[in-house]
């Protein structure tokens, strides 16, 4: 005998429905998403396993991100709910969605999401996936945080660059150095006008980037004679209108040294985690420990996966098929659902080992040139695709990667 349960998760309460292998609903109820509600509805669903002889109980909520996961976590580490081998099973929105609307005559209730994810287990056919380990979440939460500031400090330093053009029309035309760097960043937190730095002096100003770039420059001389020439070609702004961009760079520049050492900090965390996690990825050539870590972080146990194409199909890298009869479409679009966080790292690591990895670099040229537009971005992700089989394999079997090696004729 089977026992379905299905929970309808908000950020507030849980809600549950109770069902028999017949559809018969033995128990509907609302408790708190906390630890004394889920508790209480672990107590409820126990008795009524006993009562009713059941043998295997399976458990279904919608995976809505963080709301979902204490109690997924919660009744499947319980030792009472193992007693009578629990699964539990946390499931994609639209799938729910779309058996949903299979039902035409549906009451509306505060209770009929449960119902319906509870009938949608008793219906059967959903792939078991075991819940994410606590190391691989806490790497996650890092690691997303992390693409969350990365992204940030790319909107914010385009913006720099917005209010630098104001500043000094000439400047990224004129200077061949980043203006990123500490040097440059500390000449516009001292909000001299164009004026001022083209009527400096030379040796003066040299001193200065050399001073504040701790001598990293290798021709500070050149640097400042780019930037007064930069300076001199540059339009001119109203007193009002500079003051007010000199304030926005001076509060760009702060909120770009604030995100990338909070990015430092993550990276050492990030590392610290990392070393505590066995993987051989880093043996493939161009996957450092931030691809690594993003890879490892989504998918968790590789046990999770049945096999590659589960794992593509997760991270949103498959192509959708169109068949009728004989006609087989030879170009279809790839699937929009999927883990947009693992296909992120999964493309950017591809891109890294195309450059490093004679193979990988072979079969994305192949692609690319098998096009005649959008022939960088097919064939990316074309190269992601692959790399997933050689992420599944490594993972899977514990190897190291080991480069194909030719045989001379």
């Amino acid at each position: 005998m089977k026992l379905f349960v299905g929970i309808d998760v908000s950020s507030q309460d849980m809600k549950a429905c109770v069902m028999n292998l017949d559809g018969e609903t033995l128990s509907s109820l609302t408790v708190e998403n906390n630890l004394t509600g889920a508790s209480y509805l672990r107590n409820q669903i126990v008795d009524i396993a006993r009562k009713n002889l059941i043998q295997e109980i399976q458990i279904g909520m919608e995976a809505t991100s963080v709301y979902s996961w204490h109690p997924a976590m919660f009744f499947h580490e319980d030792e009472s709910l193992k007693k009578f081998n629990t699964k539990v099973f946390t499931i994609n929105p639209k799938l729910i969605k779309k058996f949903k609307e299979s039902y035409t005559d549906l009451d509306k209730t505060d209770h009929i999401d449960a119902w319906i994810i509870a009938d949608r287990l008793r219906f059967g056919r959903l792939r078991f996936s075991a819940v994410m380990q606590e190391q691989y979440i806490a790497l996650q939460r890092l690691t997303r945080m992390r693409y969350h500031l990365v992204h940030n400090l790319t909107r914010e330093k385009q913006y720099f660059l917005q209010n630098l053009f104001y500043k000094c029309s000439s400047f990224t035309a004129e200077v061949k150095s980043s203006v990123f760097g500490n040097a440059m960043m500390e000449l516009l937190l001292e909000k001299y006008s164009l004026d001022e730095i083209s009527s400096m002096d030379l040796q003066e100003l040299a001193h200065y980037l050399q001073e504040k770039g701790k001598n990293r420059f290798t021709d500070a001389e050149c640097i400042a004679k780019s930037i007064q020439k930069a300076a001199r070609s540059s339009y001119r702004l109203s007193k009002c209108l500079e003051d007010s961009i000199d304030l926005l760079l001076a509060t760009s520049i702060e909120s770009i040294r604030s995100i990338t050492k909070q990015i430092k900090e993550l990276d050492k965390a990030i590392q610290k985690l990392l070393d505590g996690i066995p993987n051989t990825l880093q043996t493939i050539p161009g996957i450092g420990p931030v691809y690594c870590a993003g890879i490892l972080a989504e998918i968790g146990q590789i046990e999770r996966f049945d096999n590659q194409a589960s794992l593509a199909k997760y991270a949103g890298l498959t192509w959708s098929k169109h068949q009728s009869g004989k006609f087989q479409a030879e170009e279809t679009n790839m699937i929009r659902s999927g883990n947009h966080y693992l296909r992120y790292y999964l493309v950017e690591a591809a891109n890294s080992v195309q450059r490093n990895e004679p193979e990988f670099r072979a079969y994305y040229l192949k692609k690319y040139h098998e096009v005649p537009k959008h022939q960088h971005k097919r064939a990316l992700v074309l190269t992601a695709r692959k790399l997933v089989r050689l992420v599944d394999a490594l993972l899977r079997n514990d190897q190291i990667y080991t480069p194909r090696r030719k045989v001379n004729k």
